[in-house]
């Protein structure tokens, strides 16, 4: 196995997921329940399986499709996100009738 693949794959998936929707999901269920490991094992096996879905499929696409290609859709792929974002941001708050500079 390799150790220096391991680790990196495990930080980076673990400062991704801080904070973000499914750990607000997990903050919220459990505080509702009175059951925290129940919980904590439905969150974890979620998670578990949805990288193992995705590792599959990226080594699935990585075999048929040349990395630089994966690479640069991706790179695309986030642009395009990004952009609409910011574009976004620069609209009027439609609700309160405010610009949101």
């Amino acid at each position: 196995m390799d150790l220096t693949l391991l680790i990196s794959t495990f930080l980076t998936v673990f400062l991704a997921e801080l904070g973000d929707k499914t750990q607000l999901a997990t903050v919220a269920l459990s505080g509702t329940s009175d059951r925290p490991l129940a919980v904590f094992l439905g969150s974890a096996s979620a998670l578990v399986l949805a990288s193992l879905l995705g590792a599959m499929a990226g080594g699935s696409v990585a075999s048929v499709v040349p990395t630089e290609l994966l690479q640069l859709i991706a790179s695309v792929g986030f642009l395009i996100i990004g952009t609409r974002l910011l574009l976004q941001s620069r609209e009027p708050d439609l609700e309160s009738g405010e610009a949101t500079d």
